[in-house]
């Protein structure tokens, strides 16, 4: 028997079941084999960012190097989409006398047909999940069905971890020595995103340095964009090249009692991981979610403004509102933004603009380098109160508000819009149009007004 390892969104070795089942497979003496497609078009189509995809092929290039160590040949084949992917796997297997496929399954709907084409077209797909700490479908309301608000799901979470714990794998035992320390390849250390390291070296250097002088101070600092107190774990996740059991389970050698302590400032961190397990929950439950629908049905009947101009005023950073604008030219330069900016940005666009969340929705998929459709759906839905929220429509952020209580002095703001530096912290907020004491005029234009846009924003809703 001749079995083949398919790696999609799991480009790691550490606690990937998928590899640990290979690996514990009987062989023969020669290399195993696994494969990788890197499909352009069918990224493009689902809108990942150039920065992305260039994160996803570094990560590609260092496997193939890792994976020697354990006697596994990784080759990475260029097709285009996944009906391409579908026609190459069933050659490779009849060419190969492949017997078992073995993958990590992957929770969007478009990858979920892919892979049941797959299966109906008889090649011996067997799937693993590597993508959320708690099992999708265990986490259940009294009457078994799924959660649709937050804070209920968490504790059920809680309750479940704590009975019944995690499966976590841990790193494969190497199966062929080498003598050399295996280096990436070049090209697995440039690029567009070569500012964000390794996978391999985020776990050895980033995240230890992350519990060592910041998790402590992260619930007090984690909202303030011009400190860097989050620990840039995301594009990680979503590209899979960490695992989120591997997260937690570093998380509880460092706080014990993290599961039970839900008020430690530890917990904060914990939090988002459960976070990002409830949205990828609620997905796999309602796949309406892959398909550009609304979560609360009603809202499917919106007539969302189609103004062009305020939508590219909005993605250039020229809103007229500091903070929105330092956020998206943020977006725009790095392929990230902090999270409580996002949220900030996505209701000026759905509730300041009575722009369609979609459209916000894809253009940040377009940019980022933690592009996440679960994530990123949910964030974007909540932000819209079209999603499962225990807020309605009438919680609207006033961006002036939010840049003077996280971004005060303007640091963050004058970072990325230098043509306010000279303007004082007080006006800085807002400064329309701020005259200096050389008669020196600043315009910030806005393109709309907060009072008269949230009046609007709720007659609208309602």
């Amino acid at each position: 028997m001749t079995s083949l390892l398919w790696f999609r969104n799991d480009l790691r070795t550490h606690d990937n079941p998928a590899l640990h089942h290979f690996l514990n497979l009987p062989s023969s003496p020669h290399p195993r084999r696994a494969i990788f497609f890197i499909s352009q078009k069918q990224w493009q189509a689902h809108h990942w960012s150039p920065i992305k995809i260039d994160f996803m092929q570094r990560h590609a290039n260092a496997l193939v190097e890792e994976l020697i160590q354990f006697n596994v040949e990784l080759e990475l084949v260029e097709v285009d989409d996944f009906s391409s992917q579908l026609v190459y796997l069933k050659s490779y297997c009849t060419n190969n006398k492949i017997s078992k496929v073995i993958a990590n399954s992957e929770l969007e709907f478009n990858e979920q047909q892919r892979d049941n084409a797959i299966i109906e077209e008889g090649i011996p797909l067997t799937l693993h999940e590597s993508d959320v700490v708690a099992p999708k479908g265990k986490i259940l309301n009294q009457s078994g069905k799924m959660f649709k608000v937050f804070t209920p799901f968490k504790k059920a979470w809680l309750q479940y971890i704590r009975q019944y714990s995690f499966e976590y794998l841990g790193k494969p035992n190497i199966k062929k020595p080498i003598e050399q320390l295996i280096q990436a390849s070049p090209s697995a250390k440039s690029g567009i995103s070569k500012n964000w390291p390794l996978a391999t070296d985020f776990e050895k250097n980033t995240l230890p340095s992350f519990y060592r002088n910041k998790l402590s101070n992260y619930e007090e600092v984690r909202d303030v964009p011009s400190i860097k107190g989050t620990s840039g774990l995301s594009p990680y996740l979503a590209a899979g090249v960490i695992s989120p059991r591997y997260i937690v389970w570093s998380l509880l050698n460092q706080s014990p009692d993290i599961l039970i302590a839900t008020n430690s400032k530890e917990f904060a961190w914990l939090n988002e991981i459960i976070w990002r397990d409830f949205y990828r929950h609620l997905m796999f439950d309602e796949q309406k979610l892959s398909k550009n629908q609304c979560f609360m049905d009603k809202y499917n009947a919106v007539q969302w403004l189609d103004n062009k101009a305020l939508f590219d005023a909005w993605c250039e950073g020229k809103t007229g509102y500091p903070l929105v604008d330092a956020a998206m030219r943020q977006l725009n330069q790095t392929g990230w933004m902090h999270n409580r900016l996002r949220m900030v940005v996505a209701s000026f666009l759905t509730k300041h603009l009575l722009i369609d969340w979609r459209k916000g929705e894809q253009y940040f998929m377009q940019q980022l380098i933690d592009g996440d459709l679960a994530s990123n759906n949910g964030g974007w839905q909540w932000a819209s109160s079209t999603g499962c929220d225990a807020q309605p429509y009438f919680r609207i952020f006033n961006p002036i508000r939010q840049s003077e209580r996280f971004d005060p002095n303007g640091t963050f703001i004058r970072k990325y819009i230098p043509e306010l530096r000279n303007v004082p912290d007080k006006k800085i907020h807002f400064p329309h149009q701020y005259i200096n004491d050389h008669n020196i005029i600043t315009y910030w234009p806005a393109i709309v007004d907060h009072k008269e846009a949230r009046i609007k924003a709720l007659a609208f809703y309602k």
